[in-house]
């Protein structure tokens, strides 16, 4: 028995009754495109990391290899997530195109593609270091609304030679690919939007007023900190513009009142507590500038706020640090991991766990309800945002994540400098030229900027206020530039003594180093 979508028995399928290649690319596009859907909106039900889409990006970012990884932080720097998406996406769309005109005769090469792309998302939703069995209901339901979406509208589409309007798709596809299309972008939009109110945002607004720290001190910043009106940034850096460095493409959605951290391990004490029981702890509150390890001679991932937040020092002296224990493993919600030196959350710096940034609760994405502050190390062995566990261990024991892709075991931030103002291949005026950057030496402090033209000698910068020794320094200098191409230079030493080496290092495995230069013309 046949219908008008299925030729009788014995009918070769000819490119008469095969379906027209834009509306086959429709339909590929359109049945990934529900399945992506689906997958979002049961991930957002169920489970939120489970997202089959975002799942492969998480993948993608723990195996790619750490030159690609740090070309995209420099190419890209706090876009390197968006890019990555958008990648994705195109890919999967040119992917699924193809699977579509291949099903132009036969569904079949279209759901063998859905179930490619199903197994890939699975294996990736499965790999997850946070990964449950209700992590499955998401791949599971993106596979079964893009095989669905497929088949049905690849048998509303396809002609046959007995059907009047053969090679038309007509009105009836057209309505088909619209309430596909509609299927899609409901699915898709309605699992951000769960996703969103079912996060931490509404949680973050409740917490109200933040607490006071013990003997607040001066308000900041003090008077003289930067040089904003010679072109340096703002001694305190808006939250907004805080840069964000992280692997994680879903930012992970804590409630305070979810909120749990495990102090376990090499202890005399477990500890587990929650939000309200940090909060309700003495408080500190300081200054720190933070530095990305990525962050190449003169880039820009670096930032500076003011943090409260619990001692670290109280809580590991209350937990009892065993003999031997020399790091300090901690885990994000995500299962992200970093490892800290025992002796820098000891040794009376501010390290903290933090609650407050600039006056406000963490901003989520900076990994509210409690990330970990310690000054003077880079954020990749002491930065880890939304900590949920922390385990005294030993660096013999225990690798973290970034150590496990060829970083350094431990980082301290090294002395830099960089060149605000004048901008690179900007003209300025010929003659006397203000020269404006920053420096950095966090726990350690800077001592003096110097900054040359043309190799010439070196002359030594004003320096801003000294606020702190765990914070950013601007400077600012005057430069005679005659008319012509010009070569500016900054170095930068510490309280030390040690000033900034000019031999240039990449990034990895613990941070670059040079003297940053600026190519200008004066005219």
């Amino acid at each position: 028995m046949s219908t008008d979508s299925d030729p009788p028995s014995g009918t070769v399928v000819s490119e008469r009754t095969a379906i027209p290649i834009p509306v086959a690319a429709a339909i590929g596009v359109l049945a990934v495109g529900v399945a992506l859907g689906f997958g979002d909106l049961v991930a957002a039900l169920a489970a939120p990391p489970s997202s089959p889409f975002l799942a492969v990006g998480d993948q993608f970012i723990r195996l790619t290899p750490e030159p690609l990884k740090q070309f995209a932080i420099s190419a890209f720097g706090t876009h390197d997530k968006q890019v990555l998406l958008g990648s994705m996406a195109v890919v999967i769309a040119l992917v699924a195109v193809i699977g579509g005109v291949l099903s132009r005769r036969s569904p079949l090469p279209g759901v063998v593609l859905v179930v490619v792309l199903g197994l890939v998302g699975a294996s990736s939703t499965i790999a997850s270091p946070t990964f449950t069995a209700a992590y499955l209901l998401a791949p599971l339901a993106a596979f079964l609304g893009g095989v669905a979406t497929l088949v049905g509208l690849h048998r509303l589409a396809r002609p046959t030679g007995h059907d009047p309007g053969a090679g038309n798709p007509g009105r009836r596809v057209a309505l088909g690919l619209g309430v596909a299309l509609g299927g899609a972008a409901v699915t898709g939009v309605l699992g951000r939007v769960l996703a969103a109110a079912g996060g931490a945002e509404a949680s973050r607004n409740a917490v109200g007023p933040l607490p006071s720290p013990a003997g607040r001190g001066p308000a900041f910043p003090p008077p003289g900190a930067d040089f904003a009106t010679s072109g340096t940034p703002t001694w305190i850096t808006p939250n907004a513009d805080f840069y964000r460095i992280d692997t994680a493409l879903q930012v992970p959605q804590v409630s305070t009142a979810d909120y749990r951290l495990r102090i376990h391990g090499m202890v005399d004490r477990e500890l587990t507590l929650d939000y309200e029981q940090l909060r309700s702890r003495a408080l500190i509150e300081a200054p720190i500038t933070m530095a990305c390890v990525s962050n190449d001679v003169g880039g820009d991932l670096i930032s500076n706020a003011v943090f409260l937040g619990v001692p670290l020092r109280d809580l590991l002296a209350e937990a009892g640090v065993q003999r031997g224990a020399d790091q300090i493993a901690s885990t994000s919600v995500d299962g992200f991991t970093t490892g800290t030196p025992v002796a820098a959350c000891t040794d009376g710096r501010n390290a903290m766990l933090a609650l407050g940034m600039n006056g406000q609760p963490l901003p989520v994405e900076h990994g509210f309800p409690v990330r970990m502050v310690v000054p003077g190390l880079y954020g990749f062995v002491s930065g880890c945002k939304w900590i949920t566990d922390i385990e005294l261990t030993t660096f013999d024991s225990f690798t973290s994540y970034w150590e496990q892709r060829g970083w350094a075991e431990q980082a301290p931030v090294k002395t830099q400098s960089r060149i605000d103002v004048p901008r690179a291949d900007v003209p300025v005026p010929a003659g006397r030229a203000t020269v404006a950057g920053t420096a950095w030496a966090q726990h350690r402090g800077i001592a003096r900027v110097e900054v040359r033209a043309d190799s010439g000698p070196w002359r030594t910068a004003e320096l801003a206020a000294d606020v702190s020794i765990d914070t950013w320094r601007m400077w600012r200098a005057e430069l005679d530039l005659a008319p012509g191409p010009h070569t500016l230079q900054v170095r930068a030493t510490d309280a030390t003594g040690a000033t900034q080496p000019e031999a240039f290092s990449l990034t990895i495995p613990d941070g670059a180093t040079g003297w940053h230069t600026v190519n200008v013309t004066a005219r």
